[in-house]
């Protein structure tokens, strides 16, 4: 599995432990990231996932609130939300590509979420891109 994958499956695990248990040591999701991931890069790139979920997490909420018709983040099963944020922060502010960020929230919902997560996953972050273009 490619290391960048993994890290994403260990930044999705934080994030869902930061989602069920908002008031947590944040430093605990750090040292479960390094005992996970063998890889320097993949330790790092994973710490910076879940950095920039945390730090944008309302403005990430709002973006996928808007893109996701007739549902609430309140009604999204957490591991689905917890996808969804990390998908908007790798497209809305990171240096990945959308169509990887996309590619890489469907395997993360495939693994992670029920069988018709990847579909809700592919098509709230593809409306989040269609109104991000919209919008210049």
């Amino acid at each position: 599995m490619p290391r960048r994958r993994n890290a994403r499956e260990a930044a999705i695990q934080v994030l869902y432990q930061d989602d069920l248990n908002p008031g947590g040591n944040p430093a605990v999701g750090d040292q479960w990231i390094q005992r996970r991931l063998v890889d320097e890069d993949a330790v790092e790139f994973a710490r910076g996932l879940v950095a920039g979920v945390r730090k944008n997490r309302r403005e990430l909420d709002e973006a996928i609130a808007a893109s996701a018709e007739n549902w609430t983040l309140e009604r999204m099963a957490v591991t689905d939300r917890c996808v969804l944020r990390l998908g908007a922060y790798e497209i809305l502010l990171s240096e990945t590509p959308a169509a990887v960020a996309i590619d890489e929230a469907i395997e993360l919902a495939k693994r992670f979420g029920a069988a018709q997560s990847p579909q809700f996953v592919n098509g709230v972050l593809d409306r989040l891109i269609r109104q991000r273009e919209a919008s210049g």
